[in-house]
């Protein structure tokens, strides 16, 4: 299998469900057992593995939020729970979603195998919030770690995405209202301080997109073609067991 079809294929597929449980009634529900509500419980579950941090570092690292927003929801969490505690809650979230959703999906076992390899070859230089939640201890049962693995890809491509549009020269303002047009409120930003890209704009998204694939394929690469199949058909069997959003 050429990896360029891999990445192409499993892209899509690894930011919707890497990110499913971020605010589902269970993930809602124990924010709330915490004394957090839902983007309390996003910010200093999904940047918690960075540390007790100023907001300034998890706006650098979620890319794409506006700094006032970030600044609310993470320092107001941050009085409640460490960050550290809070990250860890949120990935028991991501394992307890795939209990409740892949615990009769199959190839399970290969996928995980395959995905520990590619987890293991990724260079996490210039990647910090990839790096940080993929020190967090995996689970032993396969659908849960099967789940963190997503969880911990996503963030992986993410970082890259972030890394690929400042490389490119794109503004991640513009970038995000190019990419997601219609998600600027749930990002922090007011509907007067969207940018209006330029063709130009256009074209370094593109450029960012194709250098993004660049840098996530590389670990992929490294697997046998037995193992790119193993991930790619249990990632498809993912997909069908996840319930639409």
């Amino acid at each position: 299998m050429l990896t360029e079809t891999l990445i192409q294929e499993a892209s899509p597929i690894i930011n919707r469900i890497g990110g499913a449980f971020y605010f589902t009634p269970e993930t809602l529900g124990r924010g709330r057992e915490l004394g957090l509500n839902g983007l309390q419980f996003y910010f200093i579950g999904r940047g918690g593995p960075l540390g007790n941090v100023e907001s300034p570092v998890v706006v650098s690292a979620f890319g794409y939020f506006a700094p006032t927003f970030v600044k609310k929801f993470w320092t107001s969490a941050q009085a409640i729970l460490a960050p550290r505690d809070g990250g860890r809650e949120f990935m028991e979230c991501s394992r307890q979603f795939g209990r409740l959703h892949l615990s009769q999906t199959e190839g399970l076992a290969a996928f995980c195998d395959a995905a520990q390899q590619v987890i293991e070859s990724i260079d996490p230089i210039s990647l910090p919030l990839y790096a940080a939640v993929s020190c967090e201890p995996y689970a032993e049962d396969l659908p849960a770690r099967a789940m963190q693995y997503l969880t911990v890809l996503r963030e992986h491509r993410g970082s890259a995405h972030l890394l690929a549009i400042v490389a490119a020269g794109l503004d991640p303002r513009v970038a995000d209202v190019i990419n997601s047009p219609d998600n600027y409120k749930i990002h922090g930003w007011d509907q007067s301080e969207l940018p209006e890209p330029t063709q130009k704009d256009l074209d370094l998204m593109y450029q960012a997109h194709q250098l993004t694939n660049q840098l996530v394929s590389a670990p992929f690469a490294l697997l046998s073609d037995e193992a790119q199949q193993a991930f790619l058909v249990g990632l498809r069997a993912i997909d069908a067991a996840i319930p639409a959003a």
